[in-house]
């Protein structure tokens, strides 16, 4: 590699992500059960499930209702099903994992992260940009915690709703592959739009706006 080029580093986020900033602010959540990796908020959310009845009526013949689960993996066993009420199941599901993370995310807690701002100003060094490139951040989250150290360094995050419109971003692309809890509003070819995040589970379509855009970014 000649000294004119730059390394180009792109960085891809899961929970472990977000699950290491909560450590640093308390590493008790754990013990108090308030884990963010998928087993810790699988057991939370069919806890809360199987408490409600309309839920649990019918489940025993696809699943268990209770005990060690995927809550992802249970979502896609129930639409695949197609049992009698599988939709109001799986969104009494779907909407129950929202609520789950948001409440483990307050304001009040996200406030003290700072572990994804680190590796943004990691990048804006000056030593750093002679030698590489920030070319792209990809994220399997729903949750904006990446997407608040993205604005504080680089302004109003670049999603790549959409392809070949205008001149291209010079921010650097944030790919958020399964939607976001915080996608209200976003303007998609000059009209404000609220996009759902692709459904939980195995079975993941990506067909509807502004996905395509999305994964096509990839590809470039």
């Amino acid at each position: 590699m000649s000294r004119s080029q730059k390394n180009k580093i792109v960085y891809l986020f899961g929970a472990g992500a977000t699950q290491a900033e909560l450590d640093n602010v308390d590493p008790t959540l754990k013990e108090k059960g308030l884990g963010l990796l998928i087993k810790d908020v699988s057991r939370r959310v069919i806890e809360k499930a199987s408490r409600v009845g309309s839920y649990v009526k019918d489940v025993e013949m696809v699943s268990a209702t209770s005990g060690s689960l995927n809550i992802e993996l249970l979502i896609s066993l129930l639409e695949n099903s197609k049992m009698y009420g599988w939709e109001n199941k799986t969104q009494l599901l779907k909407s129950l994992v929202k609520k789950d993370i948001e409440s483990i995310l307050p304001e009040s807690r996200t406030k003290h992260f700072y572990l994804h701002r680190a590796l943004f100003e990691f990048h804006k060094s000056k030593r750093k940009k002679h030698n590489e490139k920030l070319f792209g951040l990809i994220s399997l989250n729903y949750d904006d915690v990446l997407d608040q150290a993205y604005e504080q360094y680089y302004g109003q995050p670049n999603y790549c709703f959409s392809l070949g419109q205008g001149t291209p971003s010079k921010r650097v692309p944030l790919l958020k592959l399964h939607g976001s809890f915080n996608w209200s509003k976003q303007e998609i070819r000059g009209r404000d739009r609220t996009i759902e995040i692709i459904p939980l589970g195995s079975n993941k379509t990506y067909l509807h706006a502004p996905y395509p855009f999305v994964f096509a970014t990839i590809g470039r």
